[in-house]
């Protein structure tokens, strides 16, 4: 289930690229007509501020990468628009799912046909939780197997997603803006990864014994330095892209 190297190298490019909605609130307040950004603006944004994206903007700039390798891939979403994730094939045409919207540790084989694969829960793959790889009418279902006996399901779509219709969604994602922060990024642990998330005022650690919590923070202040300590992210941006989602609750 395991993905080739070539495949594998992309991805590690991203690996402190931490998946958040702090971005888009901060950048749908600039004075720019579209909301989704160009990988080359995103690649100017991170060496300024460290900021990473959402969903859309981490699939448009996997997939841009993998275009450079000659890799082929293209993105796909879920049965009901709202997440992006990429499909990237290796030589023999064997497909991986490729999410860093869901902050995977790594890609992982989703093509019933190949020798390799298999439908018994994995680990290794996804912080916290085993994984299954089931097929489905319309594509496969990813079940997450977590430490308390909890099983959730994710429905993905087989067939390519036009990127006419990806950055359709991209841009209507970007629109939408919601009271709740959002940041989850892979921490390396003696050679492995647990997952740091930031989610509606709380944070907490994804790992192998289940999720344990952070002590909460008492200001804005402290959560933009907690969320820069783990990210990088510019704290002065931090701080008022969460000002103005507290605004946003009231």
């Amino acid at each position: 289930m395991l993905p080739p190297k070539s495949i594998l190298d992309v991805w590690h490019k991203f690996d402190q690229f931490p998946m958040e909605t702090l971005t888009k609130v901060w950048f749908y307040h600039q004075s720019c007509e579209k909301k989704q950004r160009s990988v080359a603006l995103m690649k100017a944004h991170r060496a300024q501020y460290k900021t990473s994206g959402n969903c859309y903007d981490l699939s448009l700039w996997l997939l841009d990468e993998f275009q450079k390798e000659g890799i082929e891939a293209y993105p796909i979403g879920e049965k009901e628009p709202g997440h992006a994730a990429v499909i990237a094939l290796d030589e023999h045409g064997n497909r991986f799912l490729c999410d860093l919207g869901y902050q995977w540790l790594k890609p992982i084989l989703v093509d019933p046909n190949s020798e390799d694969y298999t439908n018994e829960s994995m680990t290794g793959f996804f912080a916290g939780a085993k994984v299954q790889v089931k097929r489905s009418e319309e594509g496969f279902n990813i079940l997450y197997h977590r430490p308390n006996g909890k099983v959730s399901t994710q429905s993905l779509c087989n067939e390519p997603m036009s990127m006419d219709d990806f950055l359709q969604q991209a841009e209507l994602s970007q629109r939408t803006l919601k009271p709740y922060p959002l940041c989850k990024c892979r921490i390396p642990y003696k050679g492995d990864a647990f997952v740091w998330e930031f989610y509606d005022w709380s944070s907490f650690w994804s790992m192998d014994e289940g999720l344990i919590d952070d002590p909460s923070c008492p200001t804005v202040a402290d959560w933009a330095a907690r969320i820069h300590q783990h990210t990088g992210y510019d704290q002065k941006i931090l701080r008022e892209v969460l000002t103005r989602m507290v605004g946003m609750r009231k």
